[in-house]
């Protein structure tokens, strides 16, 4: 099969044969559908983020189940699907405790001496995040995918298993905000603009978008935002405080920097929480000031939104369907897999929200 394959960070992904083996008891081959371009896999293509190479990247899938193992019991061949890289054991105690995305058991990996799932020219290839989706095909365990409703369109579908589960979980199950409460998103991305969407979709009662990108503002007030703030005029922290007479609830965080993940925090109103949702590159630390812990002020991360994707998959296909959430305007682009360093080219520029790359069938 054809595969983006990464063999050095900060070099571009190379199309190339690689194999892939047949499914073991737990396991399920699927032909990918659609693949969304996401910001974690640049952090591991430009080397914030250490990953053993040569790697097939890619994360933010869906496709069609082709072949099962012999013990797989939650989907079928045909069954169309969305894939998690927030793959589950279902006995840790995270699993039994109903915090599936906290899962780092090895259960869902082959084990040291069994057969890699990826070859290349004969060598084991490493798999990226239990998926490795920029490739034709997928082998992945039956806990890292959930059968969606086959009147789903596959390339929407596919931003559901990252952006819109990250940003959905971190409103609803991480933050739980309540309608009325008021809400502040810092970065119009894929991700930042989901959160904004599910925001709406939880009833809060004011939304405020933060980004330097005019045209990302402008898309944030279609996903929902009541305000923005385009961060390159004014101070964001100064702006929401007047704006809400003194902070928000809650506050999201959806880049990845010390600079935004401070502002989040310090943008609270007393007795509110900063969720933390973009990838802070290791060994940088955050300060923030003691005094606000006397407000009882909170920040926190999120794990791909505290999902428990098997259940909300599902339910975020239905939302998109009865037209709560919004997929159509997320996709920028659409692109065949050979123009897929095209496609990180532009999300180092900041210039779009998604690009999709899809195989024909």
């Amino acid at each position: 099969m054809k595969a983006a394959v990464l063999h050095q960070p900060k070099t571009p992904l190379v199309i190339e044969d690689v194999a892939i083996g047949k499914p073991g008891p737990h396991e399920v081959l699927l032909r990918t559908a659609a693949v969304g371009v996401c910001h974690s896999d640049l952090h591991f293509l430009d080397g914030a983020y250490p990953f053993p190479m040569p790697v097939v990247l890619g994360h933010e899938a869906a496709g069609v189940v082709e072949q099962v193992g012999s013990e797989v019991r939650t989907v079928k061949p045909g069954d169309h699907v969305i894939t998690c890289l927030s793959a589950y054991c279902g006995h840790c105690e995270h699993c039994l405790t109903g915090h599936l995305s906290l899962c780092v058991e090895p259960d869902t990996k082959r084990r040291e001496g069994e057969e890699p799932r990826l070859l290349a020219k004969g060598a084991p290839m490493n798999q990226f995040l239990n998926l490795s989706a920029f490739a034709e095909q997928m082998l992945i365990h039956e806990h890292a995918l959930v059968a969606i409703r086959r009147d789903m369109p596959l390339d929407r579908a596919a931003l559901i298993g990252c952006a819109v589960t990250t940003g959905m979980g971190a409103v609803i199950h991480t933050a739980r905000v309540s309608p009325g409460e008021t809400v502040a998103v810092i970065g119009c991305g894929g991700i930042g603009l989901a959160t904004i969407n599910s925001a709406a979709i939880a009833g809060a009662g004011r939304i405020i978008a933060i980004d330097r990108v005019p045209g990302k503002l402008e898309l944030a007030k279609q996903f929902g935002a009541t305000d923005v703030i385009n961060a390159a005029d004014v101070d964001a922290v100064e702006a929401v405080r007047e704006l809400t007479r003194g902070g928000v609830h809650h506050a999201f965080e959806a880049i990845g920097l010390k600079q935004t993940a401070e502002q989040a925090f310090s943008m609270l109103r007393r007795g509110g929480t900063a969720t933390v949702i973009g990838m802070i590159a290791p060994g940088v630390k955050i300060e923030i000031k003691g005094t606000d812990f006397l407000a009882e002020k909170r920040i926190q991360g999120s794990m791909m939104g505290s999902n428990r994707f098997p259940v909300d998959m599902p339910r975020l296909v239905d939302f998109y369907l009865s037209g709560k959430l919004k997929l159509d305007e997320l996709i920028s682009r659409r692109m065949p897999l050979e123009n897929i360093n095209e496609a990180f080219d532009e999300l180092r520029r900041g210039e779009l929200a998604r690009s999709v790359i899809m195989f024909e069938h």
